[in-house]
């Protein structure tokens, strides 16, 4: 006799038979399903006809075990019909839900499948909003204002999961939800539908779904461009005025990045030619994405009012940057935080265990390809001018055919002028896409981000040349222009073309079309072909890659089986420079820590690691290395318009009242030329401010031509009064370089050299006390975020440009940012 045995696990599972279409047999067990099926088909046939669908444990919450009785009850209640014995006619869904009744006890009105909680950092998410939305009421301060909160969180974060999970715990039975993407619909309907959290929830489009007065929770979800669009008449459409007419718990404003830059934000902020040539690229790019959002967003003059916001985003750059959030009205969960919790995961159930990790290769290219696309002051190699097209469809044609072919020669390693030095690097020659032994059995799909619908013809027209045979394996799918559709409709031929992906190979090029908002398993790589000013457009591109593609179900003896066949994705850049920047931009500017911004960028390259082929070798790059390839195109007058940026100063109504109300501060200002009559503007501008909102809503959808008129006037007004404000309040910043090159301290923060070590200097320099920059300080007149960023940059760029003289003039053993310092052991210890 065996003493020794296994402890029986009890186990309910579900099996599909060829023979018995659209059927599952649901039983139990106490041993593996494996072997009880092995008893119910003893003989071996040449080929199985059971599928295991389910195999799950019987065990209830409370500990207790079940049988297969009680689901065969729960499904006959619902209706599902029993054919014989244990066979049911339902899909898996029916018993997925009915298990789930039964462990959990909980009467469904509906096919919940789902029982999941929230993982760690969508509890943070969590907890950091409800502190904040209840700390904002609780302060008399605030009262008549509306919280807003940001959760700047990328693809695959669950957002949609974690905002329901948020209106939970606030008791929230009204909130509406705008998206700039209304595609994402399905995400946020299933979500709420399929888990048992909100089982009595209720899903709205429309308004005959709409119950007035309801004592359960109702989630209405809209476009943007829908429900704040108007009609012809130029009012609210009449199907969404019931939307206008409730006082919502919360607004939720989902892939917020695409309304955040306003038409206020952009004629206030980009105040040089260089920062309008950046704004008019980044409006040039985000019409190419087809982002239809609206040209003028201000939720204070939304036609919808609300208790609460919350905007949900993946790359808020511009909301954060222009000073639209603080610090603790941000939960933040980057790429980094994912990565980092999925090293830290210990035991079995790894949910990050499935996201790729990220690997970006940039490429310096030679100079017999790059001479015809060199631009500028600096000789930048310019992509759009390198991809460049003329013609439509078949007659499209690139203007530097000769050039691009040997791109093309170049990525798959057979660019003549470089064999030779690839044969002497032998083993160490650089890892081309379309020739590395590793790299070419990942790329089986790529995505190519070309600039524009002509160089995506241009370019399927030129690999499918003769010439280019080794190109003719891969399906070429140009997803741009009118004839590629909108929207879903652009990724069906992408499909189509990826019917068994391990099969086949597929290039998809595109110009803006499927590089937000879509997941793509089978994409392992992008290339990057285009000019790029916007981090957001960058990144949300670069992010479709590192969709996981799993394959489950393979296995019919274990459902519960998956295979993992992306561990990593891959970002190919041919311009290094703007690669890098990008990179620096993201991990620094997304990250609102008061840290070093090399630490920031080391972090981040420990999960995205970056290497950098310069012509003659690939090598890994650090985080020093990426910022000063980064800053690399950083001349003295680059780094001075740095200075000039308005976004170092906040002018703001907040921020002015603020400013207004403290006399001390106003009496310091006013003694300084060109601020002699500052308290007169201050209030001008904040009551033609106040008077334009108030002349908004009283001519309400159908303003008269004179009420356009007159607030076209206003507006104009006070936008160039606010603008005189803000240059006068600019002349400090920019005199701020000036005090950082004739101080010696630079070991300690600015902060604290301007109030404690060379305040005399300062006054000298700016005109100001170390008493009056302190008021100023208080009141949040600069963006901390922004000076940190800045001071770091001239302190850089100033220490390379006397290290090729050999003159090493400072030693500290701390370097001061703004209002932080970083130790310079710790610094030397980690990097």
């Amino acid at each position: 006799m065996n003493y020794l045995s296994p402890l029986r696990r009890p186990r309910i599972y579900a099996y599909a038979d060829t023979r018995y279409p659209n059927c599952l047999k649901v039983g139990y067990t106490t041993r593996t399903v494996t072997e009880r099926l092995k008893e119910q088909y003893p003989v071996v046939l040449p080929s199985q006809s059971y599928r295991i669908e389910l195999d799950q444990e019987a065990i209830r919450e409370d500990g207790s075990f079940f049988t297969d009785h009680e689901v065969h009850q729960v499904l006959l209640k619902h209706g599902v019909e029993r054919l014989d014995g244990e066979w049911f006619k339902c899909d898996l869904k029916a018993v997925q839900a009915a298990l789930l009744e039964v462990k959990t006890g909980v009467v469904q009105k509906r096919q919940a499948v789902f029982n999941f909680g929230m993982r760690p950092e969508q509890q943070s998410a969590v907890e950091k909003a409800v502190d904040y939305f209840q700390n904002f009421a609780n302060d008399p301060l605030n009262q008549d204002k509306i919280p807003h909160f940001l959760w700047n969180a990328k693809m695959r974060f669950g957002k949609t999961f974690a905002a329901y999970q948020l209106a939970k715990r606030m008791g929230w039975k009204k909130v509406l939800v705008l998206t700039f993407k209304p595609a994402v619909q399905n995400a946020w309907q299933e979500d709420l539908e399929n888990h048992l959290d909100f089982q009595d929830w209720s899903f709205v489009t429309e308004e005959k779904d709409w119950q007035v007065n309801a004592n359960f929770p109702q989630v209405c979800f809209g476009s943007f461009q829908d429900y704040l669009g108007k009609s012809k008449a130029g009012g609210i459409k009449l199907k969404n005025e019931w939307v206008h007419a409730i006082n919502w718990d919360c607004v939720v404003f989902d892939e917020y990045h695409y309304g955040a830059w306003r038409d206020k934000a952009k004629d206030l902020f980009a105040d040089n030619d260089w920062e309008k040539e950046q704004s008019k690229q980044q409006q040039a790019e985000e019409h190419e994405m087809e982002l239809d959002s609206p040209n003028y967003f201000d939720e204070e003059l939304l036609p919808i009012t609300t208790d609460h916001y919350l905007y949900l985003s993946g790359t808020p750059f511009r909301a954060i940057n222009s000073g639209e959030f603080i610090e603790e009205q941000i939960f933040n969960w980057t790429y980094s935080d994912e990565q980092k919790a999925k090293n830290a995961w210990e035991g079995e159930n790894n949910p990050y265990l499935a996201l790729p990790k990220m690997v970006m290769l940039t490429y310096q290219l030679p100079d017999e390809i790059r001479e015809v696309a060199l631009k500028g002051e600096f000789a930048e190699f310019d992509l759009n001018v390198f991809f460049s097209a003329t013609g439509e469809g078949e007659k499209a044609k690139f203007k530097y055919q000769n050039e691009v072919q040997k791109w093309l020669d170049l990525i798959r390693g057979q660019l003549l002028s470089t064999t030779v030095d690839n044969l002497k690097m032998g083993a160490d020659r650089p890892p081309m896409p379309f020739s590395d032994v590793n790299l070419l059995g990942s790329l089986l799909h790529t995505l190519w981000f070309l600039p524009n619908v002509a160089s995506c013809y241009a370019m399927r027209n030129l690999l499918t040349q003769p010439q280019n045979t080794f190109y003719h394996d891969y399906q070429i799918i140009v997803a741009a222009g009118n004839e590629a559709g909108m929207g879903a409709d652009a990724l069906i031929p992408v499909k189509k073309a990826m019917q068994d992906p391990l099969k086949t190979k597929s290039i998809t090029l595109s110009c803006g079309k499927l590089t937000t908002g879509v997941s793509v398993a089978p994409w392992a790589g992008i290339f990057m072909l285009r000019n790029l000013a916007s981090p957001e457009t960058y990144f949300q591109a670069a992010f479709r890659v590192q969709t996981p593609w799993v394959l489950r179900g393979q296995d019919p003896n274990n459902p519960n089986a998956q295979c993992i066949l992306k561990e990593n994705c891959y970002v190919f850049d041919f311009a290094p420079d703007r690669a890098l920047r990008q990179l620096a931009d993201y991990s620094c500017q997304l990250n609102t820590e008061s840290i070093n911004p090399e630490r920031k960028v080391a972090e981040f390259i420990q999960f995205l690691p970056v290497l950098a082929y310069d012509g003659s070798s690939m090598r890994p790059i650090d985080a020093s290395g990426i910022l000063d390839m980064a800053m690399s195109g950083t001349t003295a007058t680059l780094l001075a318009r740095r200075w000039e940026s308005a976004l170092l100063v906040n002018v703001d109504n907040d921020t002015l009242r603020k400013l207004k109300n403290n006399e001390q501060a106003m009496k310091a200002l006013m003694n300084i030329e060109g601020f002699r009559q500052l308290n007169l503007d201050l209030e001008t501008i904040i009551n033609k401010s106040e008077a334009v909102k108030k002349a908004k809503k009283e001519a309400g959808d159908n303003p008269t031509s004179q009420q356009k008129k007159d607030i076209s006037e206003e507006e104009k007004a006070e936008k160039n009064l606010r603008k005189q404000i803000q240059e006068k309040l600019m002349k400090f910043a920019t005199r701020i370089p000036i005090f950082m090159y004739l101080t010696d301290y630079r070991e300690y923060m600015l902060e604290d050299v301007i109030r404690q070590l060379d305040s005399e200097l300062f006054k000298k320099v700016t005109g100001l006390t170390q008493a009056d920059f302190d008021l100023l300080v208080s009141l949040n007149l600069f963006n901390k975020g922004l000076m940190n960023d800045a001071v770091f940059k001239f302190k850089r760029y100033e220490d390379s440009s006397l290290e090729y003289t050999g003159i090493v003039k400072h030693h500290p053993e701390q370097i001061g940012l703004y209002d932080t310092t970083v130790d310079i052991r710790e610094y030397k210890g980690e990097y």
